[in-house]
């Protein structure tokens, strides 16, 4: 597996590890969500492999089908 597809899934993992620890008071809105993917997006910018979608249109998509899970 190229060292590149290797960094943006570990990225992944970082990103979605540190969603899930934030209290559900902090992440219920699209704002909160949009926000920290910004953030996210910014600090793992060489993380991700170039392509169609922004690194920020991928951080939405790995959150949002977390961002209203009851655990």
């Amino acid at each position: 597996m190229p060292d590149v597809v290797k960094s943006e899934r570990e990225a992944r993992r970082k990103i979605i590890r540190q969603w899930i620890r934030l209290s559900r008071e902090k992440r219920p809105s699209i704002d909160e969500i949009s926000a920290f993917a910004k953030t996210a997006a910014q600090q793992n910018a060489k993380a991700f492999v170039p392509g169609r979608r922004s690194p920020y249109e991928k951080v939405i998509a790995w959150l949002l089908p977390r961002a209203h899970r009851k655990a």
